[in-house]
């Protein structure tokens, strides 16, 4: 029987050549993908952020790298960071052998990334141009909501706070016209607008002051009138400064006021539950995010020209072709896309319902009634006039001024088709936008073309499959700091590393394009 022989294992041995961490590395490992990319960045953004004097500093580029890596590693715990600084191989090759503690890695974080790190994501989608990976000419636009860190129950609604405030002006208004009586022959005639605190304060000085000169000894009164002037005025103070926090919202969370409440897909409890969080919108191409932008409204139909206003100003070019779904389509939205003169492939919420042959075959809806341009007149199946009656003025949630022209028919007594053309008293009335009809037609027009059919197949594998690759397979289904300033910083390191990613799946086939 052959003698068995083992390798010479000796845990404490020397070598005469401590080896390099790099020849531990493979020389295709996604790690130096990243760190090529890195060590091309222009960091001075981050540099301007240190002041001189005191003990040294940790490299910024060196931070970076590791929390970037962290990142393409689906680590976000600064704790788990400095774990992997001092027992992973590639981490201690990226940090030269350096182990910043959790809270270094935070402060930076927090102090240097948050308000550059816009800049870096900026400068990786140029490297993505100038290696022939994306061309910015299309965005395909989607958004998701991410759950903010902030406490669930920590809510503040416009509605509620409107509400007690104005019992509470209904309150002291009542005691303030008590003091009045006793102090005047007349009341006072008060505002119909709420009291502000300061108001309440001086009109409360102003009743003792009176109350004191003229000896009157109303204990009861003296005692609501103070209060009017202590704690309904800082109670009122604080109705006012949470109605200034939620401007245009309709809530916010105490504890990250920049987040508003609004429903996730992500409902442990299927109950519909609104949570804090932020509704992140992102442009891809090709599956690279090319841009990204934070808003407080829960649907994305308010978002659409605020993100391609973003993304101009960053990039400093719009995109010739913007495809989006039925959530952006609105008369507002076409329009700004019609005046940018961009090619334009957003649904509206009909679009898939007019395909189906039943709408189609319906011939008494008002998209269906012929229109005689020149006279301006609709004819309805039986071949009646609608004349023009009156135009309305309409303003939408956000703002926008819509314009809406009514028709009506002369005579629909006895109509053989009054059943099947409307079910209301009377002659038919038909409510027509003629501006959003235009936009709504050239939309299907682009949409059923063979280019629109071309980016409605690609659409769901953009955007759609950029969020599923973050938030399922990245297992970033909640940010993890409070602020507008902090968020927007985390998912551009979010948008960095995915971006990463995906050039170290096509790498093989982009060699040598984007780094050398």
């Amino acid at each position: 029987m052959a003698k068995v022989i083992y390798k010479s294992y000796n845990q404490n041995d020397n070598l005469l050549f401590p080896p390099c961490l790099g020849d531990f590395i493979a020389e295709n490992d996604p790690v130096r993908v990243l760190d090529a990319i890195v060590e091309n960045l222009d960091i001075s953004a981050i540099e301007a952020t240190y002041v001189g004097g005191g003990t040294s500093s940790y490299h910024p580029r060196m931070l970076l790298k590791v929390v970037l890596y962290a990142y393409l590693q689906n680590v976000y715990s600064g704790r788990k960071m400095e774990t992997l600084v001092r027992r992973d191989v590639n981490f201690m090759w990226l940090s030269g052998m350096q182990r910043p503690d959790f809270n270094t890695i935070n402060l930076f974080r927090k102090n240097r990334l948050a308000g550059v790190i816009d800049d870096l994501f900026t400068q990786v989608v140029q490297m993505l141009v100038d290696g022939k990976f994306i061309t910015l000419d299309v965005q395909y636009i989607d958004g998701t909501k991410i759950e903010s860190r902030a406490n669930k129950y920590t809510f503040v609604w416009k509605k509620a706070t409107k509400t007690n405030r104005e019992k509470l002006d209904r309150k002291v208004k009542a005691v303030l016209a008590e003091a009045d009586r006793i102090l005047n022959d007349e009341l006072k005639e008060e505002k119909a607008e709420v009291l502000t605190s300061e108001e309440m304060a001086e009109r409360s000085a102003d009743i003792l002051r009176e109350m004191d000169e003229r000896g009157i000894s109303d204990k009861k009164l003296r005692n609501a009138v103070a209060e009017v002037g202590g704690a309904s005025a800082e109670k009122m103070k604080e109705y006012e400064d949470k109605l200034a926090i939620l401007g245009e919202r309709n809530s916010y969370s105490k504890t990250d006021p920049d987040a508003s409440f609004m429903r996730m897909k992500e409902d442990a409890m299927n109950n519909g539950q609104t949570k804090p969080g932020y509704n992140v919108q992102i442009s891809t191409e090709n599956q690279f995010i090319t841009h990204y932008s934070m808003s407080w409204r829960p649907t994305d139909m308010g978002t659409f020209i605020h993100h391609l206003d973003t993304f101009k100003s960053r990039h400093g070019r719009q995109s010739k072709e913007v495809v989006a779904d039925s959530g952006y389509g609105s008369e507002e939205n076409y329009e700004y896309l019609d005046l940018n003169l961009i090619d334009g492939y957003v649904k509206y919420s009909m679009f898939h319902k007019e395909l189906k042959r039943k709408y189609a075959a319906n011939p008494f809806l008002p998209e269906h009634l012929f229109y005689n341009a020149e006279k301006d007149f609709f004819v309805c199946p039986m071949g009646q006039h609608m004349t023009f009656v009156e135009e309305k003025k309409r303003v939408s949630d956000l703002g926008y001024a819509m314009t809406i022209r009514v028709y009506q028919a002369g005579r629909c007594e006895g109509c053989p088709l009054h059943g099947l053309c409307f079910k209301g008293l009377g002659n038919r009335t038909i409510e027509v936008n003629v501006r959003s009809r235009m936009y709504r037609d050239k939309a299907r027009e682009m949409l059923t073309s063979e280019r629109g059919l071309y980016h409605r197949s690609r659409r769901p594998i953009e955007p759609e499959a950029v969020f599923g690759q973050i938030k399922y397979d990245g297992r970033f289904r909640r940010f993890h700091y409070c602020g507008n300033k902090y968020v927007r910083a985390e998912f551009a390191a979010i948008a960095i590393t995915h971006n990463i990613r995906k050039i170290i799946s096509d790498r093989n086939r982009q060699k040598g394009r984007l780094v050398g």
